[in-house]
């Protein structure tokens, strides 16, 4: 008798192994908080607890040098990682389609959702405070698993229906973009910091 496991869904996550961006884009998130009066209105209209420029800029890296420098290193953790998935891109790469930042203030969280029209979405961390909520990922396959029981909990990774990735100020988390997740309520102290992108 053999049991393989099928349908791999891929998974991320590295250091972005520059902790002087890091200083810089902390420093840049906290600007943008300040002075993006769009995009804390836009926050505050759609209950966003915190600031975030998802829907009002959209040039970080031309407005900010560290935004460019993080898409640089952006873009080699994403070919590793499409190297990871055996994707077959005809010899082009996958280039960052959008990019905006998160300061999540305690008690915020961000519901489940997917990112539409992307192969690969994902986010550096900037500022992890001590409980602010890990990322849940949802088994894609949850819909169909209709009288399926529950699964052990001590179940493999692989076959719980959610995992909980933890990150850290510096962590780099990738997915491709068709993998619900959501962000777990900041029960911790202080603003979560994050940038997050989509790759086309």
């Amino acid at each position: 008798m053999s049991v393989r496991q099928l349908f791999a869904t891929p998974f991320y996550d590295a250091p972005l192994g520059d902790d002087a961006l890091i200083e810089d884009l902390a420093r840049s998130v906290q600007m943008l908080a300040q002075e993006d009066r769009a995009g804390r209105n836009w926050s505050k209209a759609h209950g966003y607890r915190g600031y975030t420029s998802y829907a009002s800029l959209d040039d970080l890296p031309l407005r900010d040098p560290a935004f460019a420098d993080l898409v640089r290193a952006l873009n080699r953790h994403v070919a590793a990682f499409a190297r990871a998935c055996a994707f077959d891109l005809g010899g082009r790469r996958l280039k960052v389609d959008h990019l905006w930042v998160n300061l999540m203030k305690p008690g915020g969280t961000h519901s489940g959702h997917v990112h539409p029209g992307s192969v690969v979405s994902g986010t550096l961390y900037v500022a992890v405070p001590s409980g602010s909520g890990a990322l849940k990922l949802e088994d894609p396959r949850l819909g169909l698993m209709m009288a399926a029981p529950q699964r052990a909990d001590d179940a493999p990774e692989a076959l719980r229906p959610f995992v909980y990735a933890e990150p850290q100020a510096g962590s780099v988390f990738l997915w491709e973009s068709w993998l619900r997740h959501e962000v777990m309520p900041h029960a911790g102290k202080g603003d979560r910091m994050s940038i997050s992108f989509n790759y086309r």
